[in-house]
């Protein structure tokens, strides 16, 4: 047993880090003695990465990584249930190899998951030919094509029923036809009678904003094809929460998200920590790339753990992850026994 420093996702906590029953580590917010022997480093439950493609990745490598939960924002509705319901079940020697890109939902459904928290919007709701069905990544299912306020009810109740805890709308104007403002709102309606908040795809001259005047709660990236305004800004911090995925961006885009976000921050807005998952040659677990970007645009320390949103390492389901005294996500590892040693 060790005293330790711990982040419950608001603040720094003290308590104790000892071996419960078969074996597994606790945490306990407990009053400590100065001279009881302390953990070198501070705790945290796993990290939340609030944007990933699961059908687009191995996720079973999700196992090896520092995140603690996931937010699907796009696939077949069936496979990522399926992934969902099983995402207790710790991967084994014998479990069968993992599946590429766009293969079917028997064989994503067959494989052991991660004990990483799935939550999932199912299929992007998006009008006829609409982004994303003229991409070739995305997999069967993955979307679902809304002419009228019956056939959005339909979609809406589909995912509700497969177990979404939020609504995925595509709004980009720069490929595609978007929905106009009637349907668009009734979506947002449709979503809100099931306590579902939608997030929503936005990419082109005035989609971020229309979006937020439209009721949508979370943007899936933080804006990258133009620079908002200080004015825009200041309205999307008082009513939206952005996703940052600031790394699958480069050039012009990426420059434009970094100056958003680093305004968008500084006016009070809330940032989630959410990478694209699966968009590229991105990494199953933290990502480096989006952590530096992050911390370009001026979020480090205290707020960047935040926006990370770790699970309460006091929860008993919860695993532990022991960070350097400086807690950089980046030197995140996984507590093991040899820590608890005296």
């Amino acid at each position: 047993m060790k005293a330790a420093t711990f982040f419950d996702g608001g603040g720094w906590r003290e308590g104790v880090v000892e071996i419960g029953d078969g074996g597994r580590m606790l945490l306990r917010e407990v009053a400590v003695p100065d001279d009881f022997p302390r953990l070198d480093g501070v705790i945290t439950g796993g990290f939340t990465d609030h944007h990933v493609h699961l059908q687009l990745v191995d996720h079973t490598l999700l196992t090896d990584s520092v995140l603690g939960r996931v937010v699907d924002l796009g696939a077949n509705p069936e496979a990522i249930a399926r992934l969902a319901v099983h995402d207790s079940v710790s991967s084994s020697p014998g479990r069968p190899s993992a599946p590429g890109p766009g293969q079917p939902a028997e064989v994503l459904a067959e494989l052991c998951t991660p004990p990483v928290a799935i939550e999932f919007a199912g299929a992007f709701l998006t009008p006829p030919g609409g982004y994303p069905s003229d991409r070739d990544w995305a997999p069967a299912g993955s979307f679902r094509e809304v002419a009228s306020t019956e056939e959005a009810a339909a979609a809406v109740a589909e995912m509700a029923a497969a177990g979404a805890s939020l609504i995925k709308l595509a709004s980009n104007s720069d490929a595609s036809p978007v929905f106009d403002d009637d349907l668009f709102r009734a979506i947002i309606d449709l979503a809100a009678e099931r306590s579902l908040p939608v997030v929503v795809h936005t990419q082109g001259p005035g989609q971020a904003q229309r979006a937020a005047r439209l009721g949508a709660t979370t943007l899936a990236h933080a804006p990258f094809t133009e620079r908002l305004t200080d004015d825009e800004i200041a309205e999307q911090a008082a009513s939206v929460t952005w996703i940052s995925t600031l790394a699958i961006h480069d050039g012009a885009e990426y420059r434009t998200a970094v100056d958003n976000v680093r305004r968008f921050h500084a006016a009070g807005g809330i940032v989630l920590y959410g990478t694209d998952m699966g968009n590229g040659p991105t990494p199953v677990g933290l990502n480096p790339r989006e952590i530096a970007a992050l911390r370009e645009s001026g979020i480090d320390g205290l707020d960047l753990l935040r926006l990370l949103a770790p699970a309460d390492p006091r929860d008993p389901a919860s695993a532990l992850f022991l960070l350097p005294g400086d807690a950089d996500p980046l030197r995140a590892r996984r507590l093991s026994p040899a820590d608890l040693k005296v």
